[in-house]
């Protein structure tokens, strides 16, 4: 049989034998089909769109290894647990493994079809050696949940930004005629920014792009005005308190909010718990597990719950403090009505003028405070980076570089060779187009804007996510 293109029916059997489902979606089909073909691809599928399956049928499938990178260590082991226990070889690789382990699952690559890592895992010297091993064939590299590059590749996680350069230099280890590796990504929320960057960044070849509506009719959406922090506090305790027996979450946007959101509804009588990426992984397993399972009514939870969890019949979210960014935003309301049923989202806003309660503008302040103070940090190294270097030397003698190393990657003034080593170019009038991209507050503008609508909410999600079509439809059938 070619290793090119399999024939559906056989594809579609091995899928119905795995997941027991009758058929694909028609845009899980398209995908699956273009990663067989071993054609780049960039999926943009509304949560709870089966995006998992669309890279790991292809991985059964195909011989060889296919990387997952993913952001979250609690994503990819809820992912692997899954694939284990459908019988596919799968494992994953991070920081909270014993050495022992690490070595079983590294020695264990030439037997596994689908390796979770994150993208500072897969750039690692250890793995990053075994990977280019001229004997291992890796049949595929998936990008999941990609939005998190765009959201966090020019500070948080700079690791990102150097992904583009994975392919090309994992097929130069390998011997001639290594066949094509198929580079695909994932997100629930790309606009159309979001979506070039992507492709830019990842080197996308001539990528087959899918894209499904977020649109959820059953999914109710409301914004509130909280005039006091009092207030906010009273109005998500009666939300709470009027869906009793119903399954749901809250999101607010810091480890200490939800560390002192769950205390007080704690004493409120309410059975429940904070979620946030500081908490040992025991303690997340067992918090999702007393959620899954309706011990706990609803979790009190950052952005770093969610990813990749499905319980189909959560019934709301609150947020309890509106996200910085619609793509935030849509990424949190898609984790109710799954199931179909009818479900609530309502998010908490301070009063417009700020005058009685301005925590919301606060918060934001904060946070472009600290993205700035960052930058800024990266800006003042950027005389002292070499024009050519390898990124372990300079990061070695600047702490700060794999920062400042991105944002000229994100400005188009730097390329990476090889995930190793950089080329920094067109120096002329860096510093002033850098400080310049670094003060777009477009997207915190978006959200705002999103917390003043008056109109259809889903119309005004959909334009600005790319379906104005869609979006005119909806509002002529409103009116």
């Amino acid at each position: 049989m070619s290793e090119i293109f399999r024939e559906w029916t056989e594809v579609r059997q091995t899928f119905q034998k795995i997941w027991g489902y009758d058929d694909l979606r028609p845009s899980q089909r398209t995908v699956v089909t273009s990663l067989l073909r071993k054609q780049d691809c960039l999926a943009i599928m509304a949560t709870g769109g089966g995006k998992s399956i669309c890279f790991q049928l292809p991985a059964v499938i195909n011989e060889g290894l296919t990387l997952v990178i993913s952001p979250l260590l609690a994503l990819m082991e809820d992912q692997v647990r899954d694939c284990k226990s459908r019988n596919l070889p799968a494992a994953c690789l991070h920081s909270n493994l014993s050495q022992i382990e690490r070595r079983e699952v590294l020695r264990n690559l030439p037997n596994t079809s689908l390796l979770y890592v994150s993208p500072e895992t897969l750039l690692s010297e250890p793995v990053w050696e075994k990977l280019s091993d001229r004997q291992l064939k890796i049949s595929g590299l998936m990008l999941d949940e990609a939005h998190c590059l765009v959201q966090w590749g020019d500070s948080f996680r700079p690791s990102y930004r150097r992904l583009g350069a994975v392919r090309s230099a994992l097929i130069a280890q390998k011997p001639d005629h290594h066949p094509p590796i198929a580079l695909a990504a994932f997100t629930a929320t790309a606009d159309r920014d979001t979506t070039a960057e992507l492709q830019a960044c990842l080197n996308l070849e001539n990528p087959q792009i899918v894209r499904t509506s977020p649109y959820c009719p059953q999914l109710s959406l409301q914004v509130a005005i909280a005039w006091t922090p009092a207030g906010r506090k009273s109005r998500a305790l009666k939300f709470i308190r009027d869906r009793k027996g119903q399954s749901g979450l809250i999101y607010v946007r810091s480890r200490r909010d939800a560390e002192m959101l769950a205390t007080w509804l704690q004493e409120n009588s309410f059975k429940t718990a904070a979620y946030h990426a500081g908490l040992p992984p025991q303690e997340r397993r067992h918090i999702e597990q007393q959620w899954l399972t309706n011990q706990y009514p609803f979790v009190i939870c950052t952005s770093a719950f969610g990813l990749g969890i499905n319980k189909p019949d959560t019934r709301w979210v609150l947020h309890f403090h509106p996200p910085l960014t619609l793509s935030e935003y849509i990424q949190e309301i898609g984790r109710a009505g799954r199931d179909g049923k009818p479900a609530e989202a309502l998010m908490l806003v301070s009063e417009p003028t700020g005058l009685l309660d301005d925590s919301d503008r606060q918060r934001v302040n904060f946070f472009l405070q600290q993205q700035q103070k960052i930058q800024q940090q990266a800006l003042a190294l950027l005389p002292k980076l070499p024009k050519q270097g390898n990124f372990a030397e300079v990061a070695k003698l600047h702490p700060d570089a794999a920062i400042a190393l991105g944002l000229l990657h994100r400005a188009g003034h730097l390329t990476w060779k090889t995930p190793f080593i950089y080329e920094i170019h067109s120096l002329h009038n860096q510093q002033q187009k850098l400080k310049q991209q670094m003060g777009d507050q477009s997207k915190i503008a978006q959200m705002q804007a999103y917390s003043c609508v008056k109109g259809n909410r889903w119309a005004f999600l959909l334009d600005n996510f790319g379906f104005e079509e869609e979006s005119k439809l909806l509002l002529k059938s409103r009116s």
